[in-house]
């Protein structure tokens, strides 16, 4: 698992992120949430890296 940043604009990827979730509800928000994490999961395709991920997540 590699936690050095990589996104060039982490700020405005946030802004973005959050821009998503606007007039939405919370239960639409978790979905989006829910979809996204698939969606870049789907992207790291390594599922040992995905569970390091789910462990440091939850520390």
């Amino acid at each position: 698992m590699n936690t050095e940043p990589h996104i060039p604009d982490p700020d405005g990827f946030y802004a973005e992120w959050l821009a998503a979730h606007e007039g939405l509800s919370e239960a639409q928000s978790a979905d989006l949430n829910a979809r996204l994490v698939l969606l870049l999961a789907n992207q790291c395709g390594d599922q040992a890296v995905l569970l390091e991920c789910i462990e440091a997540a939850r520390e």
